[in-house]
């Protein structure tokens, strides 16, 4: 939508060094657009975006500081930080959205149950990349996605050592820091970047299998990287720095929700390793550009 183009561009051009600025920018020409059809989309990303500031001001602050780690597996790890936001970013939104449902990795991993329904849900990772916290690894961010009948309408993913920021709403396109992204044009394997992550098990058949099918894609792509954090190797296929990306058997649909519609509305397509449609809940993700797909399909069912 032109008007909603035309936000982005003026804060993008008028935004200073500090991210708040394009906040109080953004709010300011929201009030000022005419989006009906949109207004509450519109609303839900900009609480979401102060939010994930603020959430974002206290993952900065700690992260050069020592962190008080617990280990929710073997090489799972959850610190203060994770428990701070998570409760920082839900008690905003549910000041201003008492009726919606909450989800969040903190929360709900430590209950053991996802369930999701039609009615709108917030689905938060309050710090996507939390072993690249503890190790002072810049690659971590917030993710806050939210759904409307289980389908992503909000994507806000924001890393905020690096000051990256990563938005979207449903029919409105992506940005980083303001500015529209896409996802690449590669249409060929062998010229892509493709991006994993590393499995939460560590017994030696779960290892076995994915080094196995990391040998296999090797072959057939330009190169594999790994991150740390699902959210923000979306969004770099959302932008085109990242051509493929593939995961199986990550927490649960905080780690997927936000970037599911940023790489959307990026013009990328989100599915099952298997091809079949994306299943926010299935602990299984792919994404690339439409162009390759099909053949990223076929090299990930080869390589299972």
């Amino acid at each position: 939508m032109p008007e909603f183009n035309a936000i982005w561009h003026y804060i993008y051009l008028t935004r200073s060094i500090t991210l708040s600025s394009i906040f109080h920018s953004l709010t300011h020409c929201l009030n000022q657009s005419h989006m009906a059809e949109n207004d509450s989309l519109t609303e839900f990303l900009t609480v979401a975006i102060d939010a994930a500031m603020q959430a974002g001001d206290v993952i900065r602050k700690a992260f050069y500081q020592t962190k008080h780690v617990e280990h929710k597996g073997s090489v799972d790890l959850v610190t203060e930080t994770d428990k701070a936001c998570e409760d920082l970013i839900f008690n905003h939104l549910k000041q201003h959205f008492p009726s919606h449902k909450f989800v969040g990795e903190e929360t709900t991993a430590a209950n053991g149950v996802t369930q999701l329904t039609d009615e709108p849900t917030w689905i938060v990772d309050p710090v996507d990349g939390t072993i690249n916290f503890v190790h002072g690894f810049p690659f971590v961010c917030v993710s806050i996605g939210l759904t409307i009948k289980k389908v992503p309408v909000v994507g806000v993913v924001y890393n905020p050592i690096m000051n990256e920021f990563f938005t979207a709403i449903d029919g409105n396109g992506a940005f980083l820091n303001g500015a529209p992204i896409k996802v690449s044009s590669k249409s060929e394997l062998v010229t892509c970047l493709l991006m994993t992550e590393d499995v939460p098990q560590h017994d030696k058949a779960t290892l076995d299998a994915a080094t196995n099918r990391i040998n296999s894609l090797l072959y057939k792509v330009r190169s594999i990287r790994m991150g740390g954090s699902c959210a923000l190797g979306l969004c770099g296929v959302a932008c085109g720095r990242i051509d493929l990306f593939y995961l199986s058997g990550f927490g649960g649909p905080w780690d997927v929700a936000a970037a599911a519609v940023i790489i959307k509305e990026a013009g990328g397509v989100v599915f099952d390793p298997s091809g079949n449609e994306f299943d926010i809940t299935a602990q299984r993700v792919a994404a690339s550009n439409p162009l390759v797909k099909d053949a990223f399909v076929e090299a990930l069912q080869q390589s299972a």
